[in-house]
């Protein structure tokens, strides 16, 4: 339906539809379009359908009716065309959703050639942060973006808001464009760029499309480069992906052309403000009480665990809070590729991974470090993944007096998990018999977690299982506690219960010999309400 935009005096930017083929507007109670303004006359202008067009007429006002600045008696009006009554501004356009899109282009067009003006006049590609300090180069920027307003004051249409203008082109030029205001949301878990006007994030486990983007391809390599330059990465058409993180900690992925086919790819997980705790995860019923109690006992006890999961499932999520629990006095050997980790014990040695430098060499992988770590007399090794042949270096470790030590690995069961170790151990290159790869595996891992992502956004811990006895060259893998999911509600939330299975690990036999308390109601099969 075709509409009018109304600026001035009391309206802001408002939508008048023009029903019925006619729209009468004036200072009367009885017109359809009520404009309070004295320069106004009690029935001033209609626009009047004739046909297949729309015409706008005075109807005889005192102080007139015009366009382009010329007034007028009567004149068609086209699409976008702009008409003025006193101190009001209307325009007329086909829908709202046309109107609408065509503003947004226009913004789009604006703030993409303020950037570029202003990266001419600051010659920002020479300048860099180092050279001027964040604080100076910013104030420089904002000083020269207020010329550049000034100058194009007369441009700028009047529903624009000048400093949300000066703060988006602030932020393409000099920060991370829409990636700031995003970064800073606390309700935001996720960003994921596919592309200038494709920017999806996580917000309450939920994908969803966000309303801010990009102002072309060579704004996300600008940001891409912002990303890596300061932690000593790079990323260029013979590199073209690399893992990175912010200052906060955030994980970062991009990859570019030829890659990626259409636009470069960034992809954020963002650090959590504060260090999760196992209340936490108790308050998003993530896990029952008894499952918290035994992985605790499993920890402190020194037992070797792998927690698994697919992507976003809340893996690292769960190792940190699983890690904290490690008694303080024992030495901490972290091993990542982009440092996430963050305990509260006092002596923590973190390690990470480098990437090849532009000549090919300098790569430390997760494996070089796993081995290193074993000269630095860890008590306990923490590795945040394990998805290749530093799996076998993992198992090595925990079967030569490395106990209590953790990783992760991407499966969706326990026993997927077995044999994707199985896996990850003989891509070492070794060489060795799969009977002997799982009598490694048999004796150095203890206990698998495996944690789920559901439909509805939610993770919970899906599965608590021990390793029991090798039965005919097969691990047998019995299950402890659960996660049984019982349905959906109206709202789409997942419903289920978490339940002990009745088995009782194997190992609670030496502990309590060892005058170590176990509480065993954990392992009672208990009804769901109970």
């Amino acid at each position: 339906m075709p509409v009018l935009i109304v600026q001035g005096g009391e309206y802001r930017n408002e939508t008048i539809e023009i029903s019925g083929g006619r729209l009468i507007m004036g200072r009367s109670v009885e017109a359809d379009l009520i404009l309070k303004s004295s320069a106004v006359s009690t029935k001033h202008a209609q626009v009047v359908q004739r046909g297949e067009a729309f015409w706008l007429q005075d109807l005889g006002s005192r102080n007139g009716t015009f366009i382009d600045d010329g007034k007028i008696i009567q004149q068609i009006l086209s699409k976008g065309a702009q008409f003025v009554i006193g101190p009001y501004s209307l325009t007329f356009a086909e829908s709202e959703e046309e109107f609408r899109s065509e503003q947004s282009e226009s913004l789009e067009e604006i703030l993409r050639s303020l950037h570029g003006e202003l990266i001419a006049r600051l010659n920002l590609k020479q300048i860099s942060v180092e050279q001027m300090g964040d604080a100076e180069l910013r104030d420089r920027a904002s000083r020269t973006l207020d010329s550049l307003l000034e100058e194009r004051r007369k441009e700028l249409p009047s529903e624009y808001n000048r400093q949300d203008l000066k703060k988006s082109v602030l932020d393409a030029a000099l920060g991370l464009g829409p990636l700031e205001d995003l970064l800073k949301d606390k309700s935001v878990t996720e960003i994921m760029v596919n592309g200038p006007e494709q920017i999806y994030i996580e917000r309450d486990g939920k994908l969803q499309l966000s309303k801010t983007h990009f102002l072309g391809k060579a704004e996300i390599m600008t940001a891409i480069e912002r990303i890596v330059g300061p932690i000593g990465r790079r990323i260029d058409e013979s590199s073209p992906l690399v893992d990175a993180r912010l200052a906060d900690g955030s994980r970062v992925n991009a990859i570019i052309p030829p890659l990626a086919l259409d636009s470069p790819l960034i992809t954020i997980r963002k650090f959590p403000d504060r260090r999760m705790t196992i209340e936490d995860l108790l308050g998003y019923k993530a896990m029952s009480s008894a499952m918290a109690e035994f992985l605790r006992l499993c920890v402190v006890t020194a037992k070797n665990m792998v927690i698994s999961g697919g992507t976003g499932s809340g893996k690292t999520t769960l190792l940190n809070v699983l890690a904290s629990f490690i008694p303080d006095g024992a030495r901490i050997l972290t091993i990542e590729d982009s440092a996430e980790l963050n305990l509260p014990q006092d002596h923590v040695a973190r390690l990470e991974t480098r990437p090849a430098n532009i000549e090919g060499k300098g790569e430390f992988t997760i494996r070089d470090l796993v081995k290193n770590a074993l000269r630095m007399r860890p008590d306990r090794i923490v590795v945040g993944e394990c998805r290749g042949g530093e799996a076998l270096d993992m198992i090595q470790a925990m079967n030569t007096g490395h106990d209590g030590s953790l990783t992760t690995a991407h499966a969706n069961s326990p026993s997927d998990c077995l044999r994707r170790i199985e896996t990850m151990v003989m891509m070492a290159g070794m060489d060795l018999p799969l009977r002997s790869v799982r009598d490694n595996v048999h004796s150095a891992v203890d206990i698998i977690v495996q944690i789920s992502r559901f439909s509805d956004g939610t993770r919970k811990v899906t599965s608590i299982a021990e390793l029991g006895e090798m039965y005919e060259g097969e691990i047998q893998v019995q299950e402890m506690f659960k996660y049984v999911k019982t349905g959906i509600s109206e709202e789409g939330r997942v419903l289920g219960n978490f339940m002990a299975t009745g088995i009782i690990p194997h190992f609670v036999e030496e502990l309590q010999e060892a005058g170590i308390g176990v509480d065993m109601s954990i392992f009672v099969p208990k009804g769901p309400d109970e």
